[in-house]
């Protein structure tokens, strides 16, 4: 292992957007165990300085992985294709009127009952969303299509974190 492998070599896995997330759960056990800081005790304080250098790269990388969201643009990162999703926005026009109608649907939602049923919508929606992500990343190779995919999914968490402030607003507490 090296501090500079990339998360997947570092986790024994193939770059795939597809992650069996126990898998990844026990080797994420299975690494901190090896490099926990508290193992080179009696080796001084550069090993220990190490350890946790590799504990941190570790936590990082498991961090990344386990969020099919940042795993799918570090995958697109990986294979020469940043999200840029700061200065990159451009999104399919069908897309762009989804986000129009869900906006509107949110701004129209008059209790609580309503902004749940657009959240358990989005969350479907979210959820053919990430497939297709995973479609697009791990069968079809297409990075650049994945790229504008993972954009419109950051765009989706934004939104369901608006969805969570306006139920929060409705709900008394």
């Amino acid at each position: 292992m090296k501090l500079s492998d990339d998360d997947f070599t570092l986790f024994g896995l193939p770059p795939r957007q597809a992650l069996d997330r126990a898998d990844l759960d026990a080797r994420r056990r299975d690494l901190q165990g090896r490099v926990h800081p508290d193992r080179f005790t009696a080796e001084g304080a550069a090993a220990q300085r190490l350890a946790m250098q590799w504990a941190v790269r570790v936590n990082e990388a498991y961090q990344r992985l386990k969020d099919p969201l940042s795993r799918g643009a570090y995958l697109c990162a990986l294979r020469g294709v940043a999200v840029d999703a700061e200065r990159n926005t451009a999104m399919p026009a069908a897309f762009l009127m989804q986000q129009m109608a869900w906006r509107e649907a949110l701004d129209e939602a008059a209790d609580a009952t309503a902004v749940q049923d657009l959240a358990d919508r989005i969350e479907r929606d979210e959820r053919a969303m990430l497939a297709e992500l995973e479609r697009l990343l791990d069968v079809q190779g297409d990075t650049a299509g994945a790229a504008a995919q993972v954009r419109s999914l950051m765009f989706l968490a934004r939104f369901r974190a608006d969805i969570e402030r306006r139920l929060e607003q409705l709900t008394p507490s």
